[in-house]
């Protein structure tokens, strides 16, 4: 691929990303993709606004959340989630609740979180509304980490 040169200002992409503490808890920051690159990408097309991860993926699968909330879990490995449709949330231990529409991305890494007091661990999730929630589940190989609230590119 070969980069364009351009003036134009490089955009940026937000995610939430569901981390864990040295201690255990799990937060949730929002967090940036930021100096894309204006590349080619699918030739002949225009050139196009990339990031590429140095994530290593494993497995894509679509889930379908039907209404109601799922018990306190931890995510099975690290992954991208992309709501296709329909709303969900994600609860932190720390209290933090954020909900997602379509369109709207999310890194799951709470691996490593130790249940709290009330036996609580990783996160609470669930659907928003009637209608069920349709996920895109992008998992990795890589090992999670402990401390690193925006570190996943």
């Amino acid at each position: 691929m070969n980069t364009t040169e351009t003036s134009a200002q490089s955009p940026s992409a937000g995610y939430w990303h569901l981390w864990c503490d040295t201690e255990g808890v799990t937060h949730q920051s929002h967090c940036r993709f930021d100096h894309l690159d204006l590349k080619t990408f699918a030739p002949p097309a225009k050139d196009l606004w990339v990031k590429q991860l140095a994530a290593n993926p494993e497995d894509i699968t679509i889930l379908i959340l039907q209404p109601g909330t799922l018990d306190w879990h931890r995510n099975p490995q690290p992954q991208w989630i992309v709501p296709l449709s329909g709303s969900w949330f994600v609860e932190s231990m720390d209290g933090t609740r954020v909900e997602m529409g379509p369109g709207q991305l999310s890194f799951g890494e709470d691996q490593l979180a130790k249940p709290d007091a009330s036996g609580q661990v990783g996160h609470l999730s669930g659907v928003i509304g009637k209608e069920p929630s349709v996920l895109m589940v992008v998992q990795i190989k890589d090992a999670p980490r402990i401390g690193a609230a925006c570190q996943v590119d």
